[in-house]
């Protein structure tokens, strides 16, 4: 066992066990730890935003004359503080909706191109799909696979004939895609864990190299 000497190491390691405390049960310590993270977050993403995207962008050209078309933009993102002003907190709905109006309108034309057209050229099977057996074989598997899931959301009909297999078989790609969806997100918790643990073992207590 080579115990480190570094101070910042130890803290880690505390904020660490504090944080591993929860799974025993809520206490005092886990809160301490779990407020510090949120405080030391909030600091750390006001003052990034405030020297990296405030003061190059908005303030300092603003100050200098330039990019005058930036101070209305301003006033509307300072109607986010509206909110703490009870009579006139009805204001904060004109940068909200402009946000979700924005992010909507960004957001659609990629979520289209990236899950339907994107899931189409996939779909679509060619000669030279088959140039190679693997690529040939998953291209037949995704074609099946998209046939049969969408049979299972066809409501227009009732399930006999080809349709009820087909449904069955969609039933069965769609707890697929949510076992690897859900094993992806345990995937990545549990190395969040090892790499934790790892900290613990190998640079504060020195058990392993």
């Amino acid at each position: 066992m080579n115990i480190s000497t570094n101070p910042w190491i130890w803290v880690s390691a505390i904020l660490t066990l504090g944080i591993f405390s929860f799974l025993y049960k809520e206490n005092p310590f886990y809160r301490v730890c779990e407020h510090l993270f949120v405080g030391i977050a909030n600091g750390y993403s006001i003052t990034f935003v405030w020297h990296r995207v405030l003061l190059p962008t908005l303030i300092n050209p603003v100050a200098k004359g330039e990019r005058l078309w930036l101070v209305p933009v301003a006033i509307v993102g300072a109607l986010y503080f509206t909110r703490f002003i009870p009579k006139i907190s009805w204001l904060v709905r004109i940068p909200i909706a402009i946000v979700m109006g924005y992010g909507a309108g960004a957001s659609i034309p990629r979520a289209i191109e990236a899950s339907i057209i994107e899931q189409l050229k996939a779909t679509v099977i060619t000669r030279s799909t088959f140039e190679s057996i693997y690529t040939g074989l998953w291209a037949i598997v995704i074609f099946v696979g998209v046939i049969a899931t969408i049979s299972y959301f066809f409501f227009s009909r009732e399930r006999k004939g080809v349709l009820r297999p087909l449904s069955y078989l969609g039933i069965i790609f769609i707890m697929l895609g949510f076992g690897a969806s859900f094993g992806y997100t345990v995937m990545a918790r549990i190395s969040l864990l090892i790499g934790r643990l790892t900290f613990l073992l190998r640079d504060w207590l020195g058990i392993i190299k």
